[in-house]
């Protein structure tokens, strides 16, 4: 199965998909991004968002279907998708190929988010806080659809083991027997 973390860039997907993975076992990060960059490797920059480029999302479908199929287990996805139409092609693949997806939004408010931005000092992220700050008003455009299209989960009080225990509850609410 897939869990999928979406939400805008600083709302805590991937420190909450870490924790997540210590608790759930035979589960890994599935890093899409890497996809996207690969496919700039071979085809060159987007013009816009590698998201943008047909073969990324078909490649996150059969990516993920190729390591499901390899390892099982749990993987959790961490990607920002704000496409509605990149999103329902996505999730339609994985259906097709028989990947159940939990799919969560990871919400906070605007003020908070704006200040974990600001306050974010590793040194990967100083050079994308501009890039992150740009992108708030795409990710206020696409609530509508994401309210629709995933569980939502507000993090703007929540640390992220506290978020990564309402997701696995979420997905096994009654245990299973799935934590490490």
């Amino acid at each position: 199965m897939i869990i999928w973390l979406n939400g805008t860039f600083g709302a805590g997907k991937t420190t909450t998909a870490g924790e997540l993975t210590t608790r759930i076992r035979d589960s890994r990060v599935l890093d899409t991004e890497r996809i996207g960059e690969m496919l700039g490797h071979v085809l060159g920059a987007p013009e816009g968002d590698f998201q943008d480029l047909p073969p990324w999302r078909g490649l996150v479908v059969e990516t993920a279907r190729q390591v499901l199929d390899h390892v099982g287990g749990t993987l959790v996805v961490t990607q920002t998708v704000l496409v509605e139409p990149y999103w329902q092609e996505i999730r339609a693949g994985l259906a097709k190929a028989g990947v159940p997806v939990h799919h969560f939004l990871l919400h906070t408010d605007p003020d908070t988010l704006v200040h974990r931005i600001a306050s974010d000092t590793a040194p990967e992220s100083a050079a994308g806080r501009q890039w992150r700050l740009d992108h708030l008003p795409h990710y206020q455009q696409a609530l509508p659809w994401l309210y629709r299209e995933a569980e939502v989960i507000d993090t703007t009080e929540l640390t992220p083991d506290l978020v990564a225990e309402v997701v696995a509850s979420r997905v096994w609410p009654h245990g299973d027997g799935l934590y490490r």
